[in-house]
């Protein structure tokens, strides 16, 4: 069970270095890239699925903004819902790398042909039933990064800044001496070490604001905590009653029932419950058509706004995934995969 745990922690120190990468780096450009992407209209498949592919929510949550504002379709958007993993991207990509950019690279091409046919099928009965601005930019309060900043930010350190500083750097020695993590030292402990290292960097450089508000009180508050509890009670769930009571024959006799639960799990609009799928892959429990389906559905919070704004579109967007998530999973599945 102490394994258990150090897993759990690792995997979200990992997450949290990603999670804070990313929303620097989204805050940096003010999250003008999604808008300048989408400009490009008669790429906007290609557009959603790269949308889809970033880990996390933002790229989702600029799809579903773009889509708003009418600058691309609802075949884009499904595009990039499909391609989408949310969270649970970080958890893989933290689990196993190499299964985690298959993943991402065959969600990223099922996507593709999927858009464009909704689209097609639609033609010109598309609707835009709502409008919104998801991406939390904050303008008014907006501060670059800047260098001279640095040193009068570190004498007169904030709290949040402090804390972070030392997460971060004692994130990095217990994986630089291998208390969580890989054992030896191998191209896996190293990456890990370079995404915290950019993280603690980032902690230190960067704007109070961007600390504050986006960090402490958003992805630290907001995502960490349920993100540590959901990865937890997976691993914990995955140990007691799939080993110890030995579920796996009966997963394996009765894997398109499985398959079926993967793919409804998959509708609930939250990061989290997908988990549970990403493990049993990972440790051999599930074959892979029965993940797939799940990624395939389910879209992390990706959909939220959606949910809050339209009610018809968000249930059109998750029933066409069920569909081609099942079918996917169900093809894959007679091909012994």
């Amino acid at each position: 069970m102490l394994k258990i745990l150090y897993d759990s922690i690792l995997i979200t120190i990992f997450v949290f270095s990603m999670m804070l990468i990313i929303e620097f780096l989204n805050i940096q450009t003010k999250g003008n890239w999604g808008k300048i992407l989408g400009r490009r209209r008669n790429r906007q498949y290609i557009i959603g699925a790269l949308l889809g592919a970033i880990p996390g929510c933002l790229g989702s949550f600029t799809a579903v903004s773009l889509y708003a504002h009418n600058i691309i379709s609802i075949g884009a958007l499904i595009t990039t819902m499909i391609a989408t993993m949310g969270d649970e991207t970080f958890i893989l990509l933290a689990l196993s790398p190499q299964k985690g950019l298959v993943i991402i690279l065959i969600l990223f091409l099922v996507s593709l042909p999927s858009g464009f046919l909704v689209d097609l099928l639609l033609k010109e009965k598309q609707k835009k039933f709502f409008k919104c601005d998801c991406m939390e930019i904050h303008e008014d309060k907006f501060e670059y990064f800047s260098l001279r900043l640095v040193l009068p930010q570190l004498k007169s350190i904030n709290f949040e800044r402090f804390l972070l500083m030392v997460l971060n750097i004692f994130s990095l020695l217990l994986v630089a001496f291998g208390f969580i993590g890989p054992e030896e030292w191998n191209w896996v402990r190293i990456t890990i070490i370079i995404v915290i290292g950019i993280a603690t960097l980032i902690s230190v450089l960067a704007s109070d604001h961007f600390l504050k508000e986006h960090i402490w009180e958003h992805i630290l508050k907001k995502h960490i905590p349920r993100l540590f509890l959901w990865t937890l009670g997976a691993l914990i769930f995955v140990e007691l009653i799939v080993h110890r009571l030995n579920i796996q024959e009966w997963i394996q006799s009765n894997k398109y029932i499985v398959l079926l639960i993967a793919s409804l799990v998959g509708l609930v609009p939250e990061s989290g419950p997908h988990i549970i799928f990403v493990t049993l892959y990972i440790q051999g429990n599930i074959p892979f058509s029965v993940l797939l389906a799940s990624s395939i559905v389910q879209d992390g919070h990706g959909m939220l706004p959606v949910l809050a704004h339209s009610r018809r579109v968000f249930l059109g967007v998750k029933l066409v995934n069920f569909a081609i998530g099942l079918s996917f999973g169900f093809l894959l599945m007679l091909l012994g995969l």
